[in-house]
């Protein structure tokens, strides 16, 4: 666990996303979960040790299942976005059953077992604030990334959690994202008004300005490259699986990792296409 300031610790140990921890004279908040049994276990005993009040909220920052499966077993109140109610709502009890390999952290661990999902007793629309200190927490909807993208800003420290809206050196998940939206969450994070802050970034920890805008030229190119896409001289799915080859290259990648990393961008590319550039006769399943 690495301390950022007195009362603000982040958690890069634990496979799947960085987790967080505000602790406060009324109790911890906790920033997304880990997925594996005994991660949570682990992740629980450390938390005792960190003092602060009893009581204990849970903020998920989207609905991926990389953050969300182990939501239940943190065993407290869950906060998140109202988007993320219907994504949860909609997934099977089986996680393995979905047959789909979508580059995520949790498909490479076996023995995750069947899954009840815990959706959050807390939501909001646009913005939300958490007054456990004289400075409060603040819960913001930014869109783009995905279903109920939110930010977590620490105004006490100036120090804001943005959750998978920056994954660089990573590839992104594209499946539910809007790019354009995304775009100008992005914009809005190198912006004067975050100039200041320590970013923390879902699924690397510290992001730098300079990541914020490789995300940003990336993004811009997938969209330029499914804007040109050239269905006539061949199936879009042999298209969209040569694109994401293509840009698997953008990255440095691990030859471990290379095969999931392609599965991300071949799975989310395939997606936002369906999404956003088929008619509206075509369905797309959550």
């Amino acid at each position: 666990m690495q301390e950022l300031f007195p009362n603000l610790y982040i958690e890069q140990g634990y496979p799947g996303v960085v987790l967080g921890v505000i602790t406060l004279p009324h109790g911890l908040v906790l920033i997304d979960a880990p997925f594996r049994p005994e991660d949570i276990r682990s992740w629980r005993a450390a938390l005792v040790n960190l003092g602060g009040g009893v009581d204990r909220l849970l903020v998920n920052l989207d609905a991926h299942v990389d953050r969300t499966l182990g939501s239940r077993a943190m065993d407290c109140t869950v906060i998140a976005h109202e988007g993320v109610v219907a994504v949860l709502r909609n997934r099977p009890a089986t996680l393995k059953a979905q047959g789909v390999e979508t580059g995520a952290e949790w498909e490479l661990y076996e023995n995750l077992g069947s899954v009840r999902w815990s959706p959050p007793e807390i939501t909001f629309t646009e913005r939300m604030k958490i007054f456990w200190n004289e400075a409060p927490l603040v819960l913001e909807y930014h869109p783009g990334p995905s279903n109920g993208a939110i930010w977590v800003n620490v105004l006490e420290h100036k120090t804001v959690f943005v959750g998978d809206a920056v994954v660089y050196p990573q590839p992104p998940f594209l499946a539910q994202a809007n790019i354009p939206e995304w775009l100008r969450t992005l914009e809005t994070l190198a912006s004067a008004e975050y100039r200041d802050y320590l970013i923390i970034g879902g699924r690397t920890g510290l992001v730098t300005l300079k990541e914020v805008e490789r995300q940003a030229e990336f993004l811009q190119k997938v969209l330029t490259r499914l804007e040109s896409l050239d269905t006539g001289s061949a199936s879009p799915e042999v298209l969209i699986a040569n694109l994401a080859r293509e840009l698997l290259g953008e990255f440095e990648v691990l030859p471990e990792r290379a095969a999931q990393y392609e599965n991300r961008l071949k799975h989310g590319l395939w997606r936002y296409y369906l999404r956003h550039y088929r008619s509206s006769e075509d369905t797309v399943e959550d």
